[in-house]
C-alpha cells in the first residue's frame, strides 16, 4: 500500500499498518517539524519527506499510485481548548488543503481510501462542513477505551462505510473498540493518582512548568491537567508531570518508541498525535465488503 500522509507527525498512520499486517510500499510524509521528521526517520528511514502541505503542487508524486490518503489536519481552532475560529482558523482551514488533494488523487484513483481525525469538541457546524466536504459522516471515539486518557475524537473515513437515516447519508461504520479497562494507575511509573483516566495530552505537555498553590487548584477544576503525586495526596504540593513513558503509553506506543527526543520534544509530538490502538483499530477493517 502506497501512503500519502498529511500533517504526518510521529508516523502513526505507518506504525498502525504495520502492527495490523498491512505492507507499506512507499510512504510519503508532509511534515514540518524537525522533532517529527527526525523521529519518522529513526523509525522508517525509507520516508519520503515533502515538506509544507500548502505546496503539494510541486511535489513529484504519481499521484496515481497513492491507494491511501491521512489526514490529521490542525485542530487548534476548533478545539474548545482554543479561540473556536473554526475552519476559518488559520491552522484548521489547512483541512481544505487536505481535500483538495484528496479530490485530485480521485482524479486518478477514484477508489483511494482516506482517514481524517480531529476533535470531538468541534462545533457542529464545522463537523457539518468537514463531513460534506468528505462525502461522509464521521464516528466519534473515545480513547480511554483502548488506553488510559480521555481523548474524544472524529474519525472520518471510507475505509468502512454505511447508509444511515431516512436520507441514506453515508457514515464512517467503524463499532466501537472493546474497553480494554486501562486505568491511570495501570501506567505510571511511580507514585499515586486520584483520578481514573489521565486527561486529553495536549501538545503543551511540552512546556511544563512549576504548579503554584493557585495555579494547581484553578487547573484542578478546570481538568486542565493531569497530576501524579509523589506520595499519598495528602497535600497538593507533592506532585510531578506525566514521564515521556507515560505519555508514550497514554498514546498506546512501546515504552522508549520516542526516546531518541527529550522529553519535551516527545511531549509536543504525543499530545499533538493520533492514539495509536485507535487507528489501528480502523485499519483492521481495510479490505471489508464496503456496504457504503
Amino acid at each position: 500500500m502506497n501512503v500519502l500522509s498529511l500533517f504526518n507527525g510521529m508516523s502513526t498512520g505507518h506504525t498502525a499498518l504495520d502492527n495490523v499486517g498491512i505492507k507499506v510500499g512507499k510512504y510519503y510524509s508532509s511534515e514540518i517539524k524537525p522533532a517529527a521528521i527526525k523521529l519518522t526517520q529513526h523509525h522508517y528511514p525509507n520516508t519520503i519527506q515533502l515538506g509544507d502541505v500548502t505546496k503539494w503542487k510541486e511535489w513529484d508524486i504519481d499521484w496515481k499510485s497513492i491507494d491511501m490518503v491521512l489526514s490529521g489536519s490542525p485542530c487548534q481552532d476548533l478545539s474548545i481548548a482554543g479561540k473556536r475560529e473554526g475552519l476559518e482558523g488559520n491552522r484548521s482551514s489547512l483541512f481544505f488543503v487536505f481535500v483538495d488533494i484528496l479530490n485530485h488523487i480521485k482524479q486518478f484513483n477514484p477508489k483511494v481510501l482516506f482517514l481524517q481525525e480531529n476533535v470531538g469538541s468541534a462545533q457542529k457546524k464545522d463537523v457539518g462542513i468537514m463531513s460534506r466536504a468528505l462525502g461522509v459522516y464521521p464516528v466519534r471515539i473515545n480513547s480511554k477505551l483502548v488506553t488510559a486518557q480521555l481523548r474524544d475524537r472524529y474519525y472520518w473515513s471510507n475505509i468502512k462505510t454505511a447508509p444511515d437515516g431516512m436520507f441514506g447519508d453515508i457514515v464512517t461504520d467503524i463499532p466501537q473498540p472493546k474497553d480494554r479497562k486501562i486505568m491511570l494507575k495501570d501506567i505510571i511509573e511511580s507514585g499515586y493518582v486520584t483520578q481514573n483516566k489521565s486527561f486529553c495530552i495536549l501538545e503543551g505537555e511540552s512546556r511544563p512548568h512549576k504548579l503554584n498553590r493557585r495555579r494547581f487548584r484553578r487547573w484542578k477544576k478546570k481538568a486542565f491537567v493531569t497530576i501524579v503525586f509523589t506520595k499519598k495526596p495528602l497535600s497538593p504540593f507533592f506532585n510531578r508531570y506525566l514521564t515521556q513513558v507515560e505519555l508514550e503509553r497514554l498514546q498506546g506506543f512501546p515504552d522508549g518508541w520516542t526516546s531518541i527526543l527529550t522529553r519535551n520534544d516527545a511531549a509536543s509530538l504525543l499530545g499533538d498525535g493520533w492514539t495509536l490502538p485507535i487507528i489501528e483499530h480502523i485499519f483492521s477493517f481495510i479490505g471489508e465488503t464496503n456496504n457504503g
